[in-house]
């Protein structure tokens, strides 16, 4: 069961309307690496969840409920930029390059004029759950695996990823309203990677974490083989570092380099199948 508050969770103001940004920050509510997938990835995360100790549940649920907040303040950016925006600026921010620059690529105009017509067309100027370019999210990169050590690591990437772009708009953004938003959601990225790193920390590091799953014996694994560096070079360089020598992280063994060879044979599938549709010169014999 949940609440809500109409209050904003940190003040979201806009002097100068700038379709152009809200098409930018629609990648930090749709896009990969955006809150409806954090926010959705430590829901099922919860939801899920099987450790005895009931603290990482809740820890989860208040967190991904927060996230829910900063979709609302990303949405409420993103209809305060398109709000009373007059046309010229938005043909003008379609020709814009600043967007391709900062996003990674050139992005055609007409690509970016039809972002902004979608969110008028489809939502009445306001967001949507899609990514900068008017993708859908389609929930494709929710990581909830059932193994909390597995999934505090999935957590720190998403928020890392999350926090690279939120920096990223932070240096496109010319509103001060907009630097001030996110100066606050890039503080709450620094305090989530630190959460969930306390996490693996609590339950003993990676030392006792690594491998994921430790429920696995180790055993039962190929011991000439879990922690050797492959070598896949031509020239056989190895880029030394200190995973190719000294003890392993999880001090279980120790790195070696091991230059990459085939273990296996050619593989054989045999003839194909009378029914399979191959040509006869491929199908077996009866």
């Amino acid at each position: 069961m949940y609440y809500h508050d109409k209050r904003l969770q940190y003040p979201v103001t806009v002097e100068k309307p700038d379709p152009q940004f809200a098409r930018m920050l629609q990648q930090a509510i749709g896009g990969v690496e955006g809150e409806i997938r954090v926010c959705m990835q430590y829901f099922f995360q919860a939801w899920g969840n099987r450790s005895p100790d009931p603290r990482y549940r809740d820890m989860l649920l208040n967190t991904a409920t927060e996230e829910i907040g900063h979709i609302e303040m990303l949405a409420t950016a993103v209809a305060l930029n398109l709000d009373k925006a007059p046309a010229s600026l938005q043909e003008e921010g379609a020709a814009d390059g600043i967007v391709g620059a900062v996003m990674g690529g050139e992005r055609p105009r007409h690509i970016v004029e039809g972002l902004i017509h979608k969110n008028l067309l489809s939502s009445g100027l306001s967001a949507m759950p899609i990514d900068s370019d008017g993708v859908p999210f389609d929930m494709s990169h929710i990581y909830a695996s059932g193994n909390v050590a597995a999934d505090m690591y999935a957590n720190v990437a998403a928020e890392s990823t999350g926090r690279v772009l939120a920096v990223r708009l932070f240096n496109a953004a010319h509103d001060e309203g907009m630097k001030k938003m996110l100066h606050y959601m890039i503080a709450r990225d620094t305090m989530h990677q630190n959460q969930w790193l306390a996490v693996v920390e609590e339950l003993g590091g990676a030392a006792k974490q690594v491998p994921i799953p430790n429920s696995f014996p180790q055993s039962e694994e190929d011991n000439q083989n879990n922690y050797n560096y492959y070598v896949t070079s031509i020239d056989g360089s190895v880029p030394e570092g200190r995973w190719t020598s000294g003890p392993s992280i999880d001090g279980k063994g120790e790195f070696t380099v091991f230059r990459n060879e085939p273990l296996g044979d050619v593989p054989n599938l045999g003839p194909a199948r009378p029914d399979s549709g191959a040509q006869t010169d491929q199908i077996g014999k009866p």
